[in-house]
């Protein structure tokens, strides 16, 4: 499965943008109060050549455009946009131009840490507002500016307008690239899900207020496995008219997948985002359109659909023919013509009177990608010849190899023929066709692979029929679980040289369309998976449109073995939906692991091994079924309000389910992944130790073991310091330092000889020695178990706190002290805990009354970290401390 969400996936079909000049980039002089407020963060200014010069005084007369990087991500990054832009602009002799700013964010981890987030989107609102500022007293000064936003680049954006000083007007255009605009893909800290809440609920509270705004937000689809793109749809509550959201695979004149940070470079994403810009440009104000309905046209002409025209706001109803081709009639129901250095135009009719009872629907192809008229309805039906007609083109669709219209008779009751136009074709080749069909005989439908099938269902369909154009639904494929492989074979009458087929696997509800050009015969697999369940108020089957050869024949399978296949899809799936929730299933199995452990320790005297506990102990029917059925009691009213009067947080299991990412048998298999991972990591750990513990020895001799007191002022003063280092500059620095010295002391525990102490030598008989040597090496083997336990248990509580630790070291020069701290006062009470454990021994915990609430305490703790951790990882750490802390207190009670 992880192999598969990594490398198995489409090739790359973007193209790398180039700049033609040497890229440059002005920093833009902030205001001393901002500077000072903000050291760390930079406005710049793109520019090439002599442009960028021309624009170093600073007189700006274009459209102002800012980029926000994402996740660690580089103001530079504005390139590909800034000199495509550029190129387009020299083409218009600097008509309209477009000025691209960039804000440097120091290459901050805010996917990993949200404690800057905030500081991000004030800073942004100082820059709109310096932006602004420099072109004021020109003669078409902007009032707003665009913004583009990478990653959690898009997310600040959106949290712009949840300032209370912040002015909507300030932006009205919105574009995101791969932004996770649903949930954090890696919930690690307080502050960045608190953020995404403020965020969301602002845009579904005040969504009639936002509609001023136009908003687009493209995924990447398949490649990013970084955030997959449903994360990147926006909320559904938030669905007005001005917003939408697209999958680069569907994008016209791109269709292809991008990974995370290819979406900024890929030149035919680039290209659609810059011509949708200069489309969006209002010639009386030079400045992007005020009006929204235009702003949302532009985008769905670029983005959703494509007529292979060029845009226009209101495109002539009636059009004039000129009379000098030579008209053909075609009565035939199917109709294909090659153009090759034809020299004379043509209109070719097709009277409709004689199809409207046989057929329903006609359907015409063009290869010829110019952005010229070529379809038109004629009303005249007394006349062969049709001098004003209604435009068609722009009901055309673009596809990789061909533009295609499909009409419905039945809604242009007014129209009496179809006019195919050939205009003189001087070097060109290219092929047209039209033909009547019943959309009955073009509509197959296809049962698909489903959960409990487990991979033995097969379907195949044999199209016979000679058409251009069919329609496959696939039934029941509308569950993200639901993943497979599509084949499509075909074959051929003739071995002649033939236009290539165009398989599009259409999803209704939802823009994430794919597109697959295959050569002809040929055999071709297409992958079938959904990045957005289908909505309860849909009813839309997903679809296969074959735009094929006409003297082709076409085999569609979904065939699946059980054997290979099929589980690799189901977890292919979990793992791009839920690998984030690995952590957490991880802890609980070395929680339950633990608890075991303590368990043994209380009833047979002994410490159990690890790994063969974790098999014993780690069982997903202790934890799954309470879960389960909080989750199907929430769906009754009485409940919830018995839920919420406790003030009990809601069960990440049911907030999956609301947003369609939960389905059946996900938990159990992540259990048992989790379950699989902690083994291992646990083999790889006690493996590593005894290969360090082997170079410890001949390094160092090794000390001999000794009882020693929990609290001695030298470890009181070392926790204090650590406590004071956790305050005063990174709680995740003094659990580091803390997990550092632990492992020090597991590896030097690791390599003790046990010796007996020789002020006891007197006291013991000589008969009784080796009977005591045994007792006190069993103890210290007891001791090493339960520690190499924690320290595992703990290594995980380190990885979740690290990127923390990353931000506070890459901002040590602005700042000691980190500010926010998800981890400030979990930090100081872990170092207490562990400062006393790592010098405790079973012996002490043993005799203790409390051990058997100890040992008691880690099913419910893991249950509850199931519960309300997934989408909250912030929070484990909280459940392990409070299992330390019991054991603590069975050191000294």
């Amino acid at each position: 499965g992880v192999r598969d969400v990594l490398f198995l996936y489409e090739e790359n079909r973007c193209s790398m943008t180039y700049m033609y000049e040497y890229p440059e980039y002005l920093k833009i002089k902030l205001p001393k109060k901002t500077a000072r407020r903000y050291p760390a963060y930079e406005l710049y200014l793109y520019g090439e050549g002599n442009y960028a010069e021309e624009n170093k005084n600073l007189l700006l007369t274009g459209i102002p455009v800012l980029f926000l990087p994402g996740n660690a991500g580089s103001y530079k990054q504005v390139r590909s946009l800034g000199s495509i832009a550029l190129r387009k602009a020299e083409d218009v002799d600097f008509k309209y131009h477009f000025n691209f700013f960039s804000v440097n964010f120091n290459e901050e981890l805010v996917a990993l840490y949200g404690g800057s987030l905030q500081r991000q989107t004030k800073f942004v609102h100082e820059c709109i507002k310096v932006i602004l500022k420099l072109y004021r007293g020109g003669e078409f000064a902007p009032t707003s500016v665009a913004i583009v936003g990478h990653s959690m680049g898009g997310l600040v954006a959106r949290a712009l307008l949840t300032l209370k000083s912040f002015k909507p007007e300030l932006i009205n255009l919105l574009i995101t690239q791969a932004t996770p605009h649903v949930a954090p893909v890696m919930p690690l800290d307080r502050y960045l899900t608190d953020f995404y809440t403020a965020v969301n609920n602002h845009w579904m509270l005040k969504a009639q207020d936002l509609r001023n705004l136009t908003t687009l937000s493209v995924a990447g689809g398949f490649r990013d496995y970084q955030v997959r793109s449903g994360l990147a749809f926006l909320p559904r509550l938030s669905q007005h008219d001005s917003a939408l959201s697209v999958v680069s695979s569907a994008v016209p004149r791109a269709w292809a997948s991008t990974d995370h940070l290819s979406i900024v470079w890929c030149k035919e994403l680039i290209l659609a985002t810059i011509r949708a810009l200069f489309d969006l440009i209002d010639e009386n104000t030079r400045q992007i359109t005020e009006d929204p309905k235009r702003r949302m046209s532009v985008l769905n002409h670029h983005f959703v659909r494509h007529p292979a025209k060029i845009f226009e706001e209101n495109p002539e109803v009636f059009t004039e023919l000129p009379g000098i081709f030579m008209w053909i009639t075609v009565k035939a129901s199917k109709w294909t013509y090659s153009v090759y250095n034809d020299s004379d135009g043509k209109y070719f009719t097709f009277p409709l009177a004689s199809h409207r009872k046989s057929y329903s629907h006609v359907y015409c192809e063009n290869s010829m990608l110019d952005t010229s008229s070529w379809i038109y309805g004629c009303m005249n039906s007394n006349s062969s010849m049709c001098l004003e007609a209604t435009d068609l083109s722009w009901k055309a669709e673009l596809l990789p190899s061909t533009k295609v219209v499909m009409l419905k008779l039945q809604d242009y009751p007014s129209l009496s023929h179809i006019v195919i136009q050939v205009p003189p074709a001087v070097g060109n080749k290219y092929t047209l066709g039209c033909e009547f069909f019943k959309e009955d005989s073009r509509t197959v439908q296809l049962p698909v692979t489903h959960l409990l099938s487990f991979g033995l269902s097969s379907s195949k369909i044999l199209l016979n029929s000679t058409g251009l154009h069919y329609n496959i639904q696939l039934q029941h494929f509308n569950q993200i679980y639901q993943a497979f492989k599509i084949y499509i074979e075909s074959h051929c009458q003739s071995l002649k040289e033939r236009k290539p087929s165009v398989y599009r696997l259409h999803i209704p509800w939802s823009h994430e369309d794919s597109i697959v050009v295959a050569k002809v015969p040929s055999l071709t697999e297409i992958s079938a998976k959904l990045h957005i369940a289908q909505p309860q108020n849909d009813s839309r089957a997903p679809e296969l449109n074959i735009y094929s050869s006409s003297d082709c024949q076409y085999e569609v399978s979904n065939t699946v073995l059980f054997s290979s296949y099929y589980p690799c899809i189901l977890v292919f799936q979990i793992v791009r939906f839920h690998a984030g929730a690995f952590p957490v299933y991880i802890v609980s199995n070395i929680l339950l692991t633990y608890g075991g452990q303590l368990s043994a320790l209380r009833s047979t005297g002994q410490c159990s091994d690890f790994s063969l506990e974790l098999v014993r102990t780690a069982k997903p029917y202790k934890v799954e079924p309470l879960i389960s059925i909080v989750v199907f009691l929430q769906g009754f009213n009485w409940f919830r309000e018995i839920w919420e009067s406790l003030s009990l947080p809601e069960v990440d299991a049911a907030v999956l389910s609301s947003q369609d990412a939960w389905f059946p048998l996900v938990s159990l298999i992540l259990f048992l992944f989790g379950t699989g991972i902690a083994y291992w990591s646990g083999v790889f750990f006690s493996t590593s130790l005894r290969l360090f513990s082997s170079l410890w020895l001949t390094l160092i001799r090794p000390t001999v073991l000794q009882k020693d007191k929990l609290i001695t002022p030298r470890r009181l003063c070392g926790m204090l310091s650590l406590a004071l280092v956790s305050w005063t500059t990174c709680g995740a620095f003094a659990v580091f330092l803390i997990y550092l010295q632990y492992l020090f002391k597991v590896l030097e525990g690791s390599t003790v000889h046990t010796v007996k102490p020789q002020s006891s030598m007197d006291s013991v008989p000589e008969a009784s020695q080796p009977l005591a040597n045994s007792k006190t090496i069993a103890e210290a083997v007891n001791s090493l178990k339960m520690h190499v336990t924690i320290l595992n248990l703990f290594t995980w509580i380190v990885l979740l706190n690290l990127p923390s630790l990353i931000y506070w070291l890459k901002n040590l020069r602005y700042s000691v002290r980190l500010d926010p701290d998800p981890c400030r006062s979990t930090a100081i009470v872990i170092v207490c805990i562990l400062e006393i454990l790592m010098n405790s021994s079973t012996s002490e915990v043993k005799s203790s009354k409390l051990l058997k609430i100890a040992a008691k305490v880690p099913l419910p703790l893991s249950v509850a970290m199931l519960a309300f951790g997934r989408m909250h990882l912030y929070r484990v750490p909280h459940f392990v401390t409070f299992s330390l802390l019991l054991h603590v207190l069975c050191c000294v009670v």
